[in-house]
């Protein structure tokens, strides 16, 4: 089996593929800028860092949209952080256009509502360590419910379809931060930065059979 890790020049691949090389068990882990590796590639990881505008830009100049959404309608998927975002239809970040594979938006965390249950302001990026509020999804499987991954991001998605959450957490306000449609998985947090749990989560997703 091959994953590639789709490389847009947009941060964070490397820990990533790392990430997934300790847990591999013999698959073949490809960062790739190439369309063709990831049309070949039997699971696709869609991770990113970074504005969503640069990331919109430089998936378009390296020919990886087609890509993107072609691999996103036919095998097991797993998007990052942006890599999540850019599966929605617009951001609120530059004003962009997303792939448009959700329906809804990406919002900016809202100034008035970054205040902690102790009154204290909150802080944007929302970063660091945060519980997870899981709903039923076989990605989780192993995973307690309210486990703590790691965040980095100022930006939420928000789907104009309830049905497609798989977990919400608190900062401020309770945003979304996994969904999941068919062989579509999609988180905000970082997997590859949330020690044991995340690594069980990659784990599941290479044996995931959506």
């Amino acid at each position: 089996m091959t994953i590639a890790v789709i490389d847009y020049g947009m941060g964070n691949l490397r820990s990533v593929a790392k990430a997934l090389e300790h847990i591999a068990d013999g698959r073949e882990i490809v960062v790739t800028d190439n369309p063709a590796t990831v049309a070949a590639a039997e699971r696709v990881v869609f991770p990113g860092q970074g504005a969503m505008p640069d990331c919109m830009r430089e998936l378009e100049a390296r020919g990886l949209r087609v890509a993107v959404q072609k691999a996103a309608a036919e095998k097991p998927f797993l998007g990052i952080c942006i890599g999540l975002q850019m599966l929605f239809e617009h951001s609120e970040e530059g004003g962009v256009p997303g792939l448009g594979l959700f329906a809804g938006r990406v919002k900016r965390f809202p100034e008035a509502a970054m205040v902690g249950a102790d009154g204290a302001r909150l802080k944007v990026p929302h970063m660091g360590w945060n519980t997870v509020k899981q709903l039923a999804h076989p990605l989780w499987q192993g995973i307690a419910d309210e486990a703590r991954f790691y965040f980095v991001h100022s930006y939420f998605v928000e789907p104009a379809d309830p049905g497609l959450v798989t977990a919400t957490t608190c900062h401020g306000v309770r945003f979304t931060s996994a969904v999941g449609r068919d062989n579509i998985f999609a988180v905000q947090f970082h997997p590859e930065k949330s020690a044991a749990d995340g690594l069980k989560l990659l784990r599941n997703f290479l044996a995931w059979q959506p």
